[in-house]
């Protein structure tokens, strides 16, 4: 496996656009409000996962896993 390109203190809509195959991870985790939720553009990955009650480590390698295709 190649190194992580994304990693859980990055904008989660930074994330999207610029690795929009990643969309689907962060639906599947946060909920399709999660694009127009104004924190999308200013919360990280990390924090988004808080306030979920999510892993953020389990998110991030599914990310990277959605960009390598």
């Amino acid at each position: 496996m190649s190194a992580q390109k994304i990693n859980a203190d990055m904008v989660i809509g930074d994330v999207v656009a610029q690795y929009p195959a990643t969309e689907p991870v962060f639906q599947k985790y946060f909920g399709g409000g999660c694009f127009s939720c104004p924190g999308a553009k200013m919360e990280s990955i990390s924090f988004g996962a808080l306030m979920h009650g999510l892993d953020p480590n389990a998110i991030v390698n599914e990310l990277n896993q959605a960009i390598e295709g």
